[in-house]
């Protein structure tokens, strides 16, 4: 079988596609597409959008790649293709809508060569297959952006943890877990409005609520770890995503609320980028390259 295969991490505002050989766990250089997507477009320029990306990365590999791996925000229908996103300011125009076919006539392909997973699946999936979480039987990962994404894997298959609803503190986890509480308490701490998380850490040295404001979050994400360590048992933790980025901030927090609760699991930041997404969507064909 070929080894080759598109991988395809699709968000909210771009799209990226590389060819990745599974054999060497890497992707074929040059081979990278990137575009920005307009998610509040009509069916059609959407399509237009994800398949142009696609074909492009393509067209920079020589030799026939015909399998694609897709990672996919959700609410989706991974297994049927179907999108299920609603009233999330991103792909309204899909809801319902059979993605695998339309993606599949635009590829020029059947829809039998497309498979979908979850974002946050796929980001360990490829931290698993070539990064961090490489080496270890039972790992558990967090992406940390917009949203809040969770997944476990186990003998190198990931799934899906879908935490981001869990009741925490009177609302859910992703409402103390994501970049819309940091904007919120931070306007709370300075009377300061900030435009994202990367604004706020460029703060850190003229205020001193940002370590503040990371330290709460440290102390917020240990609690939040604590059920999903006991319930999984990994060896490590990967976590990923804009705010992973600002580790160093509240990386030795984090892992000391961890020991206060007796957890001493290694914590790491994702070692590949936007790669470990297009890896772990590419390996949704890995037995059929073995």
């Amino acid at each position: 079988m070929n080894q080759f295969i598109l991988g395809v991490d699709i968000g909210g505002t771009h799209i990226t596609a590389a060819v990745v050989d599974l054999s060497t766990r890497t992707l074929i250089p040059g081979s990278i597409s990137r575009q920005p997507v307009d998610s509040g477009g009509s069916v059609a320029s959407i399509i237009s959008g994800w398949s142009s990306t696609m074909l492009a990365a393509l067209k920079k590999q020589e030799g026939i790649v015909n399998h694609f791996g897709i990672a996919m925000p959700g609410p989706f229908d991974y297994e049927r293709g179907i999108s299920l996103m609603q009233h999330q300011d991103k792909y309204d125009a899909l809801y319902g809508v059979h993605v695998k076919e339309l993606l599949a006539e635009a590829l020029l392909t059947e829809p039998m060569y497309l498979k979908f997973q979850n974002d946050a699946p796929c980001f360990l999936q490829g931290e698993a297959f070539a990064g961090a979480a490489r080496g270890y039987n039972r790992a558990i990962g967090l992406t940390l952006g917009t949203g809040l994404g969770s997944a476990v894997t186990v003998n190198g298959k990931a799934w899906d943890a879908n935490l981001w609803d869990t009741p925490f503190q009177g609302s859910i986890a992703e409402a103390y877990l994501s970049s819309r509480w940091f904007v919120k308490r931070f306007y709370e701490l300075t009377g300061t409005n900030a435009a994202n998380v990367k604004s706020i850490v460029e703060l850190s040295a003229a205020k001193p609520e940002v370590h503040e404001l990371f330290s709460e979050f440290a102390a917020n994400l240990a609690t939040f770890l604590r059920d999903f360590v006991q319930q999984e048992q990994p060896e490590v933790i990967v976590l990923g995503g804009s705010i992973a980025k600002a580790f160093y901030l509240f990386g030795d927090a984090l892992q000391q609320k961890l020991l206060e609760q007796s957890i001493n699991v290694p914590v790491k930041t994702a070692a590949l980028g936007e790669e470990a997404a297009l890896l772990g969507a590419a390996c949704l064909w890995q037995n059929m390259a073995n």
